[in-house]
């Protein structure tokens, strides 16, 4: 049996039934295709909008890591950049200490080498030549108690050696014209005052005369000597004060001394320990630079030099001890340029250099008899006279 087909209304059965195309399971007309078509077409549109989206998530994810790593490098620059300048202002902050440093250098210029120098082994102070040089060992900053103790007395025998016939450098017959004539000793030599006193004692011999006398003509015989007016009202004062309070005669005590007009300690201490034997130091301008010098003491005030020095000796060494300073420091070792090259105890000095050391050079410093020169008194000890010394000549005596 023979099925026809009918385009339009399918297949027809042998019983004359008809199968419409979904029934028979055949693809039906190009015409009737088209809800197949809309389903594939909408599964191929969801894959196509998924694979979009998973490409835009793509490409924000390309982006996202793109700007991190942007931002990270923006940040490793940054840091980079950070850091060149720190190393930049720590580069300029060295090169500015640097030049501060070198600019800063010539203010903190050091020290020039003390110049090691050489001084006599002994006293060529005597001017017959000198001894071997050797080594000056200078004592140390570190100088203990008992060392300083033994070198300031080994000083003192050396100067003793020295100057054997030291004395005091005024002319006095009596305490009263002692205590005058170290009065007048204030800003002038012990030669002018010896050179004064004479025509003043003659006419006023004792405290109750001068005491009395006519103040003009004391000024008048006084003004060889400097600041006469002022020295002038002191002896008057001073010679008042001894003939009302004293009986005219001079005190031998040191509270008693000092209250009289124009007397210190040291013109008391000079009058107690010529005039009455009584010990004192006497700390005149001479006696203060040496005891510096040598590093007896760094103190500046008398009255603490005083302390400071008599601690270093016994008390009965004291007045021959100023004697020996101060006559060392008017003829050897002088305050402007000290005759190193002549002085009997260069090895103990801790300034030996500080003048001139040439032997030859230093003994034309020397003053005095030292020098070959004359001394400061019309009326000079015989002691001093037998050493060789001569004495000075009167006032207007060229």
């Amino acid at each position: 049996m023979v099925v026809r087909r009918d385009s339009a209304v399918g297949e027809q059965g042998p019983d004359g039934g008809r199968k419409t195309a979904k029934a028979t399971g055949e693809a039906a007309p190009s015409g009737k295709s088209k809800p197949v078509k809309k389903g594939l077409a909408g599964k191929a549109g969801a894959a196509s909008k998924q694979a979009s989206a998973m490409q835009a998530a793509s490409a924000k994810k390309a982006a996202s890591a793109k700007k991190a790593a942007s931002a990270k490098k923006a940040a490793s620059a940054k840091k980079a950049a950070s850091m060149k300048k720190a190393a930049s202002e720590k580069k300029t902050a060295s090169a500015k200490k640097a030049a501060s440093a070198k600019k800063a250098a010539p203010a903190k210029k050091a020290p020039a080498a003390k110049k090691v120098t050489v001084a006599p082994k002994k006293a060529t102070a005597r001017l017959k030549g000198t001894a071997p040089a050797r080594t000056v060992v200078h004592p140390p900053s570190g100088e203990s108690r008992t060392a300083l103790v033994r070198r300031a007395r080994r000083i003192n025998r050396e100067l003793a050696e020295v100057y054997p016939y030291a004395h005091p450098e005024l002319d006095f017959a009596n305490p009263f014209q002692l205590v005058v004539a170290t009065v007048l000793s204030a800003q002038t030599t012990d030669l002018r005052v010896n050179q004064t006193t004479p025509a003043l004692f003659a006419k006023y011999p004792t405290p109750e005369d001068l005491a009395a006398a006519n103040p003009e003509e004391v000024e008048e015989i006084l003004r060889p000597c400097g600041f006469f007016r002022a020295k002038t009202k002191s002896v008057i004062g001073l010679s008042k004060a001894l003939a009302e309070n004293f009986g005219g005669e001079v005190p031998g005590r040191l509270e008693d001394l000092v209250k009289l007009p124009g007397v210190g300690r040291k013109t008391a201490f000079v009058v107690l320990g010529n005039a009455f034997g009584r010990p004192g130091i006497t700390v005149d301008t001479h006696f203060q630079r040496l005891v510096r010098r040598w590093q007896w003491t760094a103190e500046t005030d008398p009255d603490k030099i005083e302390a400071a020095v008599g601690a270093l000796f016994p008390k009965s060494d004291w007045t021959d001890l100023s004697h020996h300073v101060i006559w060392h420091g008017r003829r050897i070792c002088h305050a402007r340029k000290p005759a190193c090259g002549a002085c009997p105890i260069a090895p103990l000095c801790p300034a030996y250099g500080e003048g001139e050391t040439d032997p030859e050079k230093a003994k034309k410093l020397l003053k005095y008899e030292k020098g070959g020169f004359p001394g400061q008194r019309l009326n000079p000890p015989q002691a001093y006279l037998d050493a060789g010394g001569k004495p000075a000549p009167p006032l207007g005596a060229g």
